[in-house]
């Protein structure tokens, strides 16, 4: 009733063993309880681990492809799990492997971008087989955080734009000291330069009013008084010459 389940790529070959869970009444063509697994590499040495070191391995090759492709590429694992992967020199990807034994160092291994890519393969389709019912807890995809967005963009080209604005700034105010001052019309010039003084006193209106009716207001003293009108003059009458008598 043993299972073998295998997954062939170029540079690499992901073999699974297991046995049907028959008490979750699982078929024979089924494999729900997984004893051993094995990854052999083209040049390299044979990997062979439990559930858990399949389970790591994934949990840490496909997040960090997906950064990869995304443009973003940071390392993964580390600390507790017994897998690690990271960016190395150009094109390569160095890949830690820890074992559960103590006595035994941990190995590494340098991928190229095609055997990273083999890698992920194998593992894409050990978790998308219909014939393992297990449940493969593997990181859902997230979206990328705005400081990952950032580490996108090259920062000769993030400084870009704020360099250039301080650099239209300057310009723009340096070319702004040279500009020559507008100049005001002669008329508004003088009018500037001698302002019209105001009167020191102004007529009120009652005195207005009573220069209009004829009357003579005196000055404001304290109290105003209001003189009598003028007789009307007279006027002269005409001379009539003499009347000149016939000789």
């Amino acid at each position: 009733m043993k299972q073998t389940l295998l997954y062939d790529q170029q540079s690499c070959r992901l073999q699974l063993e297991g046995l049907p869970d028959l008490s979750a009444g699982q078929g024979g063509t089924s494999l729900g309880i997984i004893t051993g697994w094995s990854l052999e590499w083209l040049g390299r040495p044979q990997l062979e681990g439990r559930k858990e070191h399949l389970l790591a391995l994934m949990g840490v090759v496909l997040p960090y492809a997906r950064h990869l492709i995304s443009g973003v590429a940071r390392p993964f694992g580390g600390g507790e799990l017994p897998v690690e992967i990271g960016p190395a020199e150009p094109g390569s990807h160095a890949l830690l492997l820890r074992s559960s034994q103590p006595e035994v160092a941990p190995l590494e291994l340098t991928l190229d971008d095609a055997e990273l890519a083999d890698l992920v393969r194998v593992l894409d389709q050990l978790r998308l087989d219909p014939r393992l019912a297990l449940e493969m807890p593997v990181p859902e995809p997230r979206p990328l955080r705005a400081r990952e967005l950032m580490e996108r963009v090259p920062l000769p080209q993030r400084l870009a734009a704020p360099v250039g604005g301080l650099a239209a700034l300057a310009a723009a105010a340096g070319l702004a000291s040279f500009w020559p001052q507008p100049r005001l019309p002669q008329q508004v010039q003088a009018s500037v330069a001698s302002p019209v003084k105001a009167p020191s006193s102004q007529t009120s209106p009652i005195q207005a009013s009573s220069k209009e009716a004829g009357s003579i207001v005196a000055p404001s003293t304290g109290a105003s008084s209001t003189a009598a009108p003028s007789p009307p003059t007279a006027p002269a009458r005409p001379t009539v010459p003499p009347p000149v008598l016939p000789a």
